[in-house]
């Protein structure tokens, strides 16, 4: 089974090479090592550099109420990931963009994991950010930057290395229902949600984010750690102000009504992704966080 494409073609390949010789149904196999049998030999080979799929053992689907499910199986893991930058020449601003923007959410949220941060992930993260932030510029201004295709794309798989061993947090889980809820794609769906769900976490893992500065903007000195950590949150969203995607979530269909059911889906219902997160987040917390973004 070869999986070409960007993640959610890399997701679907994974589970049609486990699901072809088994007897499970899909609902069966949701959540963690519920999957059993064997699967076929397994080849992915991403043309976006983003969601790091090639590298995880993890696949999201969309269930038929609209709702997001997550598989977790070691048999998910492809046998070889193939990084080829000239298959991500081509891609469209856009394209380019909201993918990006989800890698960069991967080290982040794995460098700042609660319960799951360890120094092999770190590094993973470290190194994945660094190569992310410093060519996502210039493949948004020439995308047929080859050598600059060849970072992001290095940096996509390595940042899904970072979030495979350390996990997502919830700026995953405040981007779920905007894909399942208004079908917007999930690297904007995560970069819409990322600076409140960092600038929120900031009291918890200040010294994280500082740190990361450091990665994001090596050239830059700051006052103290607070000024460090409020600037790298900054940094990172400006990406997104820079990207040409809508920032807003009334751009992508989102109204007041829909903020409180969003919050209370995410608190209640992807809960894993709220205790992976520096800090605990109530309902009304989430809804305000939505709020400043609407």
């Amino acid at each position: 089974m070869i999986g070409l494409g960007g993640g959610s073609s890399m997701d679907t390949a994974k589970i049609v090479a486990l699901a072809i010789h088994s007897t499970q149904s899909l609902d069966d196999m949701v959540g963690n090592e519920q999957a059993t049998g064997t699967r076929l030999p397994l080849i992915a080979i991403p043309t976006t550099a983003g969601t790091g799929s090639e590298m995880t053992f993890v696949s999201v689907l969309t269930g038929d109420k609209g709702d997001k499910k997550a598989i977790y199986s070691s048999k998910l893991l492809p046998d070889i990931a193939l990084l080829d930058a000239a298959l991500t020449l081509g891609m469209p601003r856009h394209v380019t963009a909201a993918p990006a923007l989800d890698a960069m959410v991967h080290c982040i949220e794995a460098y700042t994991s609660r319960t799951k941060k360890n120094p092999i992930s770190d590094a993973l993260a470290v190194k994945g950010l660094q190569l992310l932030t410093q060519n996502f510029m210039t493949v948004l201004e020439d995308g047929n930057d080859i050598t600059a295709r060849e970072n992001m794309l290095l940096g996509s798989t390595l940042a899904g290395m970072a979030f495979v061993n350390a996990s997502v947090a919830a700026v995953h889980g405040l981007s779920y229902p905007l894909g399942a809820k208004f079908h917007v794609p999930h690297g904007h769906s995560n970069a819409l949600v990322m600076g409140p769900v960092f600038r929120f976490n900031i009291e918890a893992a200040s010294r994280h984010y500082a740190e990361l500065a450091s990665v994001i903007m090596p050239q830059r000195q700051f006052a103290d750690e607070q000024a460090a950590a409020h600037a790298s949150v900054d940094e990172i969203e400006g990406y997104l102000n820079k990207s040409g995607l809508p920032t807003r979530l009334s751009e992508v269909g989102v109204t007041e009504a829909d903020l409180l059911p969003m919050a209370t889906e995410v608190v209640e219902k992807i809960a894993r992704l709220i205790a992976t997160n520096p800090r605990d987040m109530s309902i009304e917390e989430v809804r305000q966080m939505y709020q400043s973004v609407l």
